[in-house]
């Protein structure tokens, strides 16, 4: 399963891997990829659910325009 997270507030190198931290803690994550120039989040695994995945981010301090 792969999800496309939309992400607003990234601004620095910082942000990214406070993002992908965030989102590798999540179980059945197995790969993330946070593309700062366009603020998406790509994240591969199993059984991944939209609003944990949300939750990890605004936990990082971000917010979520969109998961598809």
């Amino acid at each position: 399963m792969k999800k496309n997270i939309l992400i607003k507030g990234m601004a620095c190198n910082h942000c990214v891997k406070a993002v992908r931290d965030g989102l590798n803690k999540i179980e059945g994550v197995k790969n993330v990829n946070v593309d700062l120039a366009s603020g998406v989040a790509t994240v591969e695994g199993d059984n991944l659910k939209d609003e944990v995945l949300k939750e990890a981010i605004l936990d990082a301090g971000y917010s979520v325009i969109e998961i598809k």
